[in-house]
């Protein structure tokens, strides 16, 4: 597999997030979370598409129908690409100002797992949530300041949820009714090598983490064996989606928030798109299930 990665498509994200790949139409669908806006990017034509959203938008996901679901601030919204709509399907944390949504993952029972975060990252108001058939509720998982993935296991039966300020990710099990329960810690990272930001797993069970300030994407085995290191020239490396056409070609997403002007002109690439070639290939992504 690649040791570095390498440059697909010039954005300049503020905040670059929620990569996934889309089997039905061959692209790249991702988000700048404080731009804010939804992205389509085609690697055959190299077209880059932008949606404004009314929010910050922290994550999109496929849906049964051929349409989306979107993260926004304030709650779950389909999102229509022919017309750039966003409705409401679920309000979320209406008493808690200073949170927005952040991250998410669908199960392979088309549940959706998601968290929320206090916006200036310093009170533990973040929460881990699960949307099924139209229904949210909160989990009992305790609260942190920055909640990340879940990464779900290739079975559905375990969760990853990270602890971006904790410096940790601890394992979840999945019941199979979809309750979620106490979680036993899985790593623990050094602030030195980046902050662990989004997560996802792949075919083998491994989980793919980007480093905040780490300059790099890491992958550990179910064991907690990091596995490979993929460096990149950009230290804020958000979230890796692995697609293409033999789900073995990584998408990265990166961003410029909380660099410098030095910094930036250091890392001129920064809130880019990169790719490079895994070993192992991506869990193609379960479309939400609708049905309720």
């Amino acid at each position: 597999m690649d040791s570095e990665a390498r440059l697909l498509a010039s954005v300049g994200a503020e905040l670059g997030e929620g990569p996934v790949w889309s089997a039905r139409d061959k692209a790249l669908w991702f988000v700048d979370i404080k731009a804010p806006c939804v992205y389509r990017y085609d690697p055959a034509s190299h077209a880059l598409d932008r949606f404004d959203a009314p929010s910050h938008v922290g994550w999109i996901l496929p849906a049964q129908d051929g349409l989306w679901v979107a993260g926004l601030a304030k709650g779950l919204h389909r999102f229509d690409p022919r017309d750039g709509s966003f409705t409401l399907m679920n309000g979320i944390e209406a008493g808690l100002p200073d949170n927005r949504l952040n991250d998410a993952a669908v199960d392979p029972a088309g549940r959706i797992w998601f968290g929320s975060m206090d916006n200036r990252e310093v009170h533990p108001t973040g929460h881990i949530y699960q949307w099924h058939r139209g229904a949210v509720s909160r989990t009992a998982v305790p609260p942190v300041v920055i909640t990340n993935g879940p990464a779900i296991s290739p079975d559905g039966r375990t969760a990853y949820l990270v602890d971006t300020l904790g410096l940790s990710i601890a394992a979840h099990p999945i019941g199979l009714d979809g309750t979620i329960g106490a979680g036993r810690p899985f790593l623990k990272f050094d602030a030195s090598k980046g902050y662990p930001d989004g997560a996802i797993c792949d075919a083998g069970g491994g989980v793919w983490v980007g480093f905040y300030g780490g300059w790099a994407a890491r992958r550990f085995a179910p064991d907690g064996t990091m596995t490979d290191e993929v460096r990149f020239p950009v230290s804020n490396v958000t979230k890796i989606a692995l697609g293409g056409d033999d789900g073995r070609t990584a998408f990265a997403t990166t961003a410029r928030q909380g660099l410098s002007a030095e910094r930036l002109a250091s890392q001129p690439l920064a809130g880019d798109i990169f790719t490079f070639r895994t070993d192992i290939g991506g869990i193609p992504v379960m479309p939400v299930s609708l049905d309720l």
